[in-house]
């Protein structure tokens, strides 16, 4: 079964390189305290590690 994981931005992007903010956009987020539901692939938790100082991860 795949592993479901609730993506939350924490940080506001202002300020940070334009390939982070679009990392934040692609993962559906935007503004602080958005929370997402995702499945874990390879391609989520690569842009999730690009963005970690942004975001938080917990399993959902």
């Amino acid at each position: 079964m795949a592993k479901t994981i609730k993506v939350t931005q924490i940080r506001s992007v202002i300020g940070r390189p334009e390939v982070q903010k679009r990392t934040i956009q692609a993962l559906g987020l935007g503004k602080i305290n958005k929370t997402v539901e995702k499945t874990l692939t390879p391609q989520i938790e690569g842009m999730i590690n690009k963005v970690n100082h942004l975001v938080t991860v917990t399993e959902g």
